[in-house]
């Protein structure tokens, strides 16, 4: 064990031996939205309190624009760490139980949840009493932003592993057997206000609790949602066994008015007595390396580039990639031939070179674009474009494991050039050679390597194969009956005709045939010469 820095000190219960962030795989993995949600509500000049382990970038981002920022964390060697990147802050090591503070602060973050502020060294309080704990460290006017894992998300459903321990070494403590843990939004807002705290907004985090990508407020899941906002939030990793299609299940929760329900976490603001006005956003949504903010216009949501972009109206209709998953499973050839027909009407007048299948909403009249992206230099040729479209949705198709029409193409490009053919853009390899380079080079690869059908994908498959087999082990004993009947009519054919030539050959040797048989030649002798004295 290191010598501690001078700005680390150690409250008890701290652990000797133990990183919550050595590989930063174990901890919410917070991006852009949080920064964004963060930024708004830190104070211009008072004190913040981050509890539990944060990602770095996270941390930094705080310090660098808080005038008085404070950790508590129950690793020592990550207290040590984080005091030798940032010498100004003051670190506090150990369980949040043993934490006692001058004064509150005006803004307590716990965005990892109160699971990781327990201490191996002792029994783990409960979920309400850590709560308390936490709440008593929030100054009057003050805000905690809080994230709580559900345990019944839709994470929890898609996840074949026990998710009690998550199969790490951190989850020493099994979880699910708390019974003052949230059960649901209602009774994390009861708790929080028990406390003496407010709820202001609380948010629904999508897709993963391990990696949330996009909130959603309860005002905004009150509303009948485009699919172009909630299809992009079931995102698949692959070190994960799936027991289900995420995108299926994601999309009946939402579909069924569960979104708040079975939200993977919920992010929770809340305050106490009354704290300056600060501007919440009804949503935020990750675009790649930007973040977009869900506003409402004349009645309707639309999305907002931040910093400072315009707002454009959310697409209306279904995202294409669902309706051709659809029809694939019905083998409705017709429905896809026409919409890929479309599609490549689209993309050779008005097309998006950037455009997917899981990026296009189709509204029975045009295409839409979800997240335009920057034209590509030089601009490809439209069969390129459309044949990458097409790629990469096979890619998607195949790696689901989804139902389709066509059994002969065993790989993506033998399907992707089926495809091609009812758009009515035949293409060949080398083509395809293009597109698929033209993906790369736009930097969203639709290769999954190593991923994949899920766990109810692959049941079905199998039951769909057994059904295949007994079809099959049926036909071949309709078979193997039909043939030992031939050959037991072939075997009663061979036993007659043999009969039959030795009676043949029995009647040959008889007296009678021999004299009938010399008699009959001086006939055959005479006939011949008439034939040739007349001829």
């Amino acid at each position: 064990m290191t010598e501690a820095p001078e700005n680390v000190r150690l409250i008890g219960g701290e652990m000797l031996l133990w990183s919550d962030m050595s590989d930063g795989s174990s901890i919410t993995d917070w991006r852009g939205v949080a920064g964004e949600l963060i930024g708004r509500l830190l104070p211009a000049s008072g004190s913040v309190l981050l509890v539990g382990p944060h990602p770095r970038e996270l941390i930094d981002e705080v310090a660098g624009r808080a005038s008085a920022v404070a950790l508590l964390v129950r690793s020592y060697p990550d207290a040590c760490a984080l005091g030798d990147r940032h010498p100004g802050l003051d670190v506090h090591c150990g369980r949040l139980a043993a934490f006692c503070c001058d004064r509150p602060y005006d803004l307590v973050l716990a965005l990892d949840g109160l699971q990781r502020t327990h201490s191996a060294e002792a029994p783990a309080a409960a979920w309400r009493e850590s709560m308390a704990a936490l709440a008593a460290l929030v100054a009057p006017g003050g805000r905690l932003v809080l994230g709580v894992r559900n345990d019944l998300g839709v994470d929890r459903f898609l996840e074949a592993r026990p998710a009690d321990r998550d199969g790490g070494d951190g989850q020493w403590e099994p979880h699910g057997f708390d019974p003052t843990y949230p059960s649901g939004p209602a009774a994390l807002d009861f708790d929080l206000e028990a406390t003496g705290l407010a709820v202001e907004r609380c948010y629904a985090a999508y897709p993963d609790s391990r990696a949330p990508r996009a909130i959603l407020s309860r005002e905004a899941l009150a509303r009948d949602l485009p699919e172009a906002l909630t299809f992009p939030l079931s995102a698949r990793a692959d070190d994960r066994m799936l027991v289900a299609d995420p995108l299926r299940l994601t999309r009946l929760a939402f579909r069924h008015g569960l979104g708040e329900h079975l939200a993977p976490l919920w992010l929770t603001v809340a305050s106490r007595d009354r704290p300056e006005e600060v501007d919440l956003p009804l949503g935020l949504v990750e675009d790649g390396h930007a973040v977009d903010e869900l506003r409402e216009e004349g009645g309707e949501v639309a999305l907002r580039r931040l910093p400072g972009g315009e707002s454009r109206e959310i697409p209306a209709g279904r995202v294409v990639e669902e309706i051709l998953v659809e029809a694939c499973a019905r083998e409705d050839v017709r429905t896809v031939r026409e919409l890929l027909g479309a599609l490549a009407r689209w993309v050779e007048t008005s097309g998006d070179a950037t455009a997917a299948t899981d990026s296009l909403v189709w509204d029975g009249e045009r295409f839409s674009a979800i997240s335009p992206g920057p034209a590509p230099e030089p601009e490809p040729a439209p069969v390129i474009v459309l044949c990458r479209i097409l790629w990469r949705f096979a890619v998607r198709l195949l790696a689901a494991g989804h139902h389709h029409p066509w059994p002969w193409p065993l790989e993506a490009d033998q399907l992707t050039l089926t495809l091609c053919g009812m758009a009515g853009r035949p293409c060949d390899q080398r083509e395809l050679d293009l597109a698929r380079k033209l993906d790369a080079e736009l930097g969203q690869p639709a290769e999954r390597t190593g991923a994949a059908p899920a766990y109810r994908d692959l049941l079905r498959s199998r039951d769909r194969l057994a059904g295949q087999i007994t079809a099959a082990m049926a036909r071949i004993a309709r078979l193997e009956t039909k043939l030992s009947y031939r050959e037991r009519e072939l075997v009663r054919a061979r036993s007659k005709l043999r009969r039959t030539q030795r009676k043949a050959t029995a009647y040959r040797r008889t007296l009678g045939y021999r004299l009938s048989r010399r008699l009959s030649r001086p006939r055959r002798m005479a006939r011949r010469v008439m034939r040739l004295l007349s001829g």
